[in-house]
Parts: structure tokens; sequence; C-alpha cells
């Protein structure tokens, strides 16, 4: 999953990162790598603080409806991502405020309304939330679906729809929610960057 957000965020880094002429270009890949960071651990940190609804409404749209942009721009796992990004760009890369502000704002509520509609495209196997999912918390649901017959779409659906009291349903989003925590630690409080440098040959 990490490889294919990594193509997202570079595909849709475009006017933001590429033809900005405050982003020099040897600072292109390295960029879109921090935005890809920022995302992935960005969504694990949240099934990790017990957010997964919050995930799921944000993908699900609450009522079948996808997000637009600005609609992103106001959500709060949105702002914290952008917020997030913006102290990377100013501490990594020494850009002023402005500019960081600037191509945050830019590409990372871009990419996620990518995700968002790629995620709900049938016709589009690149990305599934159920996929997403279980890659951010280090695929453990999929044992658990495997031995126990547990339907990630079905959870996502009812979650979706506001319930929260399915067959074993706290049993699913603590799984989801210890998952994450794991993966956390496992790569010491958020470095998923090593993996996603090995992306930028």
């Amino acid at each position: 999953m990490l490889k294919e957000l990594f193509d997202l965020v570079k595909n849709n880094a475009t006017e933001t990162v590429v033809n900005n002429p405050a982003v020099p270009n040897e600072m292109n890949d390295e960029v879109v790598a921090e935005a890809t960071d920022t995302v992935a651990s960005g969504l694990r940190n949240m099934v990790a603080g017990g957010g997964l609804q919050s995930i799921i409404s944000m993908f699900t749209g609450g009522g079948g409806q996808q997000p637009s942009n600005s609609s992103l721009l106001n959500n709060p796992i949105v702002s914290m991502m952008i917020g997030h990004f913006v102290g990377k760009l100013t501490n990594k890369f020494n850009m002023n405020s402005g500019t960081a502000n600037q191509v945050a704002t830019g590409l990372i509520p871009q990419v996620l309304s990518s995700l968002v509609n790629k995620a709900n495209d049938s016709n589009d196997g690149s990305f599934s939330l159920d996929g997403l999912l279980n890659s951010i918390t280090g695929g453990q649901l999929s044992q658990q679906q495997q031995s126990n017959g547990i339907n990630l779409q079905d959870i996502i659906g009812q979650l979706g729809g506001g319930q929260q009291n399915g067959s074993g349903m706290s049993d699913i989003l603590a799984q989801l929610t210890q998952g994450a925590q794991q993966q956390q630690q496992k790569n010491g409080g958020g470095g998923l960057m090593d993996l996603i440098k090995g992306f930028m040959k």
C-alpha cells in the first residue's frame, strides 16, 4: 500500500511541488516522500488513538457522497496532517511558513481526495479501504478474517452507517487499534520513511 500511496502523492504533486519554483527540484522526491509519510502515519495514528470511525466517515462521506477538497480542508484529520506536514517542510527543508502552508494545503487534501475516490471506485483495484486499514495495522486483521470469517467491508458499512454494536464489532475495533499501536512502536513512533525512501530510486 505504501508504494501505491507514494505513486498517488507523486501524481498529485505536479503543481504544488514539481512545478513550484519555491521547491528546489532536487527536493521534489523528498517532499513527496514526506507527504506520503504524513498521510500514512496520520491515518495509522488515528486508528491507534481509537479514531477508526472518523477515518471511515471521511472515506464514505457519511451519506454516500465523496468529500470535496474544500470539505476535506475542514476535516480535523486533514487539518492535523496539514499542520504536521507544514512543520516538516519548515524544519527539514527550511521553507518559510507561507510557502510550506501553500504546499501542504494544496497537496494533502488533493491526495486524500484522490485516495478516497480510488478506494470508492469499484473499477480501480489499486486501493481499497479495507486494504489500506490492513496495511497500516500490520495485516493482523487478515489473519482474524481468515480464522473467524470476518468481513472488513461489512464492518466498514456498519461503522459508516453509525452502527457500533454488530457481532464482534468491539473486538474488531480493538484488534485494529492494537495493530496500529504495535505498528507505531515497531516503527519507532512513526518512521515509515525508510520504506518510503526505497521508492524514490
